[in-house]
């Protein structure tokens, strides 16, 4: 039987209730768009919405520090967290520009799948962060891609276990959800910039004054006509990297796991010529100390 896979940073309580917030505020800042009315005063403040929301970023860097308070992360995963997201920050790059091919989301989707969905989460932002500073990336936009990326790393943590799936049948599910996420991902990120395109320039633009079915055809025909390209790109760089080179690095990453005994508890003892010689005492109703007798 398949051994329970060792997790570094467990969801608790306080965590998870985190986590819960400022999912539901993302979701809010991400869909509001398309549940404000015409006279809704949101649509007013168009132009300053893009850096409240960016608070997100204060919110999900208290989700990061509830988890790992509340886990009790250790040095080990400390470092396991510092390469993969260093890895991933430069995977990203590579593909900068490129008809969308981001090799990064590749090993996001491993390894929230090895290491757990409160793990997948803190290393989807983390890293997400870590690569808006690499490229010059910082903007209004970084809390979001945050957030989706890690509920996008978060995700794979949450798929059937191991004990369940294991081989070809892993990857096929592994390049499935990849596949999924991807284009998901660029959805939120199109949700999250489409709003503050001008109505009068464009006719896919988010119009304040139409109900929710107009804006979301609207928002439809944006997905298609300018990141469809993008997101195919994405999901088949992340379907093809899963499907080659996903059975070394999920193998790599559970040896990794495994020697790095993260759930393993330490105790201390006595050396062992030490408790050679030293036995229990008995106390004696007179109040006496003696060394219990050896059998």
């Amino acid at each position: 039987m398949t051994q329970a896979q060792a997790r570094p940073i467990r969801l608790g309580p306080r965590s998870l209730t985190a986590l819960t917030l400022v999912s539901a505020i993302g979701l809010a800042a991400f869909t509001w768009p398309l549940f404000a009315g015409p006279t809704s005063q949101i649509s007013a403040h168009a132009q300053d919405a893009p850096w409240l929301f960016a608070g997100l970023l204060v919110l999900l860097v208290g989700v990061v520090g509830a988890a790992i308070s509340e886990s009790g992360i250790g040095a080990k995963a400390v470092a396991m967290l510092g390469v993969l997201a260093a890895t991933g920050a430069a995977l990203r790059p590579i593909g900068a520009g490129t008809a969308g091919i981001e090799p990064m989301f590749f090993l996001m989707v491993l390894s929230g799948r090895v290491l757990g969905p409160g793990f997948g989460f803190v290393l989807g932002a983390v890293t997400m962060f870590a690569s808006a500073l690499l490229t010059g990336g910082v903007g209004p936009w970084m809390p979001f891609q945050m957030l989706s990326m890690g509920w996008f790393t978060m995700g794979a943590g949450l798929l059937p276990g191991p004990d369940r799936l294991r081989g070809r049948w892993e990857l096929l599910m592994l390049a499935v959800y990849g596949c999924v996420a991807a284009f998901a991902y660029g959805t939120l990120m199109n949700l999250a910039g489409w709003p503050f395109m001008d109505a009068l320039t464009s006719s896919v633009a988010f119009d304040p004054h139409d109900g929710v079915d107009a804006n979301l055809a609207r928002f439809l025909a944006y997905c298609l006509a300018t990141s469809l390209g993008w997101d195919l790109g994405r999901a088949a760089v992340t379907v093809v990297l899963t499907v080659t080179l996903g059975a070394t690095v999920l193998k790599a990453l559970r040896r990794a796991t495994r020697r790095a005994a993260f759930e393993t508890a330490v105790a201390f003892e006595a050396p062992l010529g030490q408790q050679a010689r030293t036995r229990p005492l008995v106390v004696t109703e007179a109040g006496r100390r003696w060394p219990a007798r050896r059998r």
